[in-house]
This record gives structure tokens, C-alpha cells and sequence, in this order.
């Protein structure tokens, strides 16, 4: 009995320990997150980069694009950042550069480079193959696609699932048109807030002239 419960319970813990091996290999790989993203829509991409090399630290890494119109970064102390572009100044890559005398990012830490792309392709799947440089020199690159069978590559790209857009979304204006909305909606607000206090104020002026002109006839 005893023996029985010995070999069940070292089964147990040996296979515990390879899943979580496998779990730490996997969330080594560089791959990228965004949360509701849609087919032909805007988002905001996040990248999670893992220095996985025990000697060297993570000093740049480089993200293919897919012809975005719009792509900006977001600012990250220590690090400086270029968007890239083809001679028919399609965007065609960001990448993200340790300054002079910052560390980058050392082993056994990660760093998360965030970028608003947009519009995304109309496919149900983007890759963004990325390629990270160590302080040493050793570069790394993720970019290869996933298995016929589904199964994962030593040296996958960041993949990011898009939704399907839904039904009345507008997915054609870029980012100065969104922001254009956006200001067209304060001013209404602000003209509307504006009517209300003078509405307010001429209310008080008539109020104050009834209380003049009572005390005067008393």
C-alpha cells in the first residue's frame, strides 16, 4: 500500500515539475497581447520581452509591422524608440534601443514595450516578427509561424488573435479623425455646460431685481 502511494505520488510531482517547465519556456518566448483588437480596427499592441540568456541583457528589440498607417510608441524610461518606413513611406517596423548607460533589461527580468498600431488586418491572426539583441550580440529572432499540426516552434512570432468587427463599427479613420470626434464631442459639451450656467446667471440677476424692487414698494 505504502508502495503504491510512494509511486503515485512521485508520478504526481514529476509531472507537475514538466508542466511547469514547460510553462517556464513557454512565457520565455517574446509574444505580444492585445485585448480586444478587431479585424481592420485600432489597438494598442503590448509586447513582453524576456531576457532569457543568463550573462547578457536585453538591448533593443525590433518588431515587423504590417503597413500600419498609424503607429506610435509609448514612452519607456531608458529606452528610445524609432518607427521605420519603406521608400513609399509605408510603416514597416518599430525598434525600441537601451540609451547610453541604461541597463536594459537583465536576466531573469522582462520589460513590456507598448505600441498603438492601427488599422489591423482584416485576417483573423497578425504576426509581428520580432528581433531581440543581447548586450553581448547574440540576436535572437522570433519569427517562425506555428506548425501545420499546431504545434509551437522553438522560436515563435508574437501573434495576436483579432476579433471580428462588430456590426456598425468604424474601422476607415485614423487616428487624427478619431481625435477630431473626440474634440467635436468637448465642445458640444463645453457650449451645452456653457448654456446651462448663463441660463443660471440670468436666473439669479432676475431673482436678485424681484428681491430690489419688493423691499423698495415695503
Amino acid at each position: 500500500m505504502r508502495s503504491t502511494i510512494f509511486r503515485a505520488s512521485c508520478t504526481v510531482v514529476t509531472a507537475t515539475g514538466l508542466v511547469l517547465l514547460t510553462a517556464g519556456t513557454a512565457a520565455a518566448h517574446v509574444s505580444a497581447d492585445a485585448p480586444g483588437a478587431t479585424q481592420g480596427g485600432y489597438s494598442v499592441v503590448t509586447f513582453k520581452v524576456p531576457t532569457e540568456s543568463d550573462t547578457a541583457n536585453t538591448t533593443a528589440l525590433t518588431v515587423t509591422l504590417p503597413a500600419p498607417k498609424s503607429a506610435r510608441t509609448e514612452p519607456i524610461p531608458g529606452w528610445s524608440s524609432k518607427i521605420e518606413r519603406n521608400d513609399k513611406s509605408e510603416i514597416t517596423a518599430v525598434t525600441w534601443t537601451a540609451e547610453p548607460g541604461a541597463p536594459g533589461v537583465a536576466p531573469g527580468q522582462f520589460q513590456r514595450f507598448a505600441l498603438s498600431i492601427g488599422p489591423l488586418p482584416t485576417e483573423g491572426e497578425v504576426s509581428f516578427p520580432a528581433r531581440q539583441t543581447y548586450s553581448d550580440g547574440k540576436i535572437v529572432s522570433w519569427d517562425q509561424p506555428m506548425g501545420s499540426d499546431g504545434s509551437e516552434p522553438e522560436y515563435p512570432a508574437p501573434t495576436v488573435t483579432l476579433a471580428a468587427p462588430k456590426s456598425g463599427d468604424h474601422h476607415g479613420g485614423t487616428d487624427s479623425e478619431a481625435a477630431d470626434h473626440e474634440s467635436a464631442d468637448t465642445d458640444d459639451t463645453a457650449r451645452w455646460l456653457g448654456g446651462i450656467g448663463l441660463a443660471l446667471g440670468l436666473f439669479a440677476v432676475a431673482l436678485s431685481l424681484g428681491n430690489v424692487i419688493r423691499a423698495r414698494r415695503s
